[in-house]
């Protein structure tokens, strides 16, 4: 791949995202990692914002409840993701005097904080060389390199090994083809309807130059929404941020037919910390300590 050809693509053609701008925090590169896991960006975006204006650094949202955190997150999906972010402030206020460690290592020990988050800010928010490995570069290498449809099941020191021969040896050229690869992965290089004819290192694509082989590897396991835990979650957590005091039981109730279905999942929310239940028998999102009266 001429990763030179891609970087020139990237500053010409790359999206126009808030966190990709000159101002932003590395706080708010953080927010945006977090936030995009598993979501899109169009999604995002707007809540994005009203948590940079809300809660412009560290400290502004570890001072926060862990109610009005879950609360804010409002739809983007796994809401674990909220009280990791929110723990993860707590500790940069704490221990890095309220800025963003730069170094994978030291982002690694943060907790909720994984592999691909810290690495991901210590690249976008910092300009570091390192290889930063989602879903849409694993695709872009799969087919550009090894000329296959898609890329197989994941493996950590392969994909970052496949990653690694393609940077450049100074991190600011490192830092903007980590960035390019992605890009070209979310809006040409895509899972279905790849946009050939317009990708930058087409030329050289080995999967073009193969006669673009279909995927003959492990089948992937097709996710759906409707019906599942996480749809019953997402639907017992609007009940409480569509509230603004404690809730009952029977209003949970209402929230979903299948009542053992219903039972776990609440049972789930209560355990991962999502939900908390008060001595009386009253619903809250966490942190928030209502009494009966206010129920009535």
């Amino acid at each position: 791949m001429d990763v030179d050809v891609l970087s020139e693509w990237f500053d010409k053609s790359a999206r126009d995202l808030p966190w990709r701008r000159d101002d932003c925090t590395a706080w708010g590169v953080l927010v945006s990692e977090i936030m995009l896991q598993q979501t899109p960006v169009a999604r995002v975006e707007p809540i994005w914002h009203e948590w940079m204006a809300r809660w412009p650094k560290p400290s502004s949202l570890a001072a926060a409840s862990q109610g009005d955190v879950v609360r804010a997150w409002g739809k983007l999906g796994y809401p674990r993701r909220a009280l990791r972010l929110h723990a993860a402030a707590a500790a940069i206020a704490s221990t890095h005097d309220d800025v963003v460690p730069s170094d994978v290592d030291t982002l690694l020990a943060l907790p909720g904080i994984g592999a691909y988050t810290a690495r991901a800010v210590a690249a976008f928010a910092y300009g570091k060389r390192c290889p930063v490995v989602d879903t849409n570069v694993r695709r872009v290498v799969a087919r550009s390199v090894h000329g296959a449809g898609d890329a197989g099941p994941p493996s950590t020191t392969r994909d970052m090994a496949d990653v690694e021969v393609l940077l450049p040896p100074d991190d600011a050229s490192a830092a903007k083809v980590s960035a390019a690869l992605m890009e070209l992965g979310a809006v040409i290089c895509t899972a279905r309807g790849p946009r050939c004819a317009d990708c930058p290192v087409f030329a050289t694509c080995a999967w073009q130059l193969a006669g673009r082989p279909a995927y003959n590897g492990p089948a992937k396991p097709v996710q759906r929404f409707a019906g599942t835990d996480r749809q019953v979650r997402g639907r017992l957590l609007d009940v409480l941020r569509d509230t603004t005091g404690p809730v009952t039981r029977p209003q949970l109730d209402l929230a979903w037919h299948d009542a053992p279905q219903r039972d776990r999942c609440l049972d789930s929310l209560l355990v991962d910390g999502l939900i908390e239940q008060t001595p009386d028998g009253l619903f809250t999102l966490p942190g928030e300590h209502p009494t009966a009266e206010q129920a009535r």
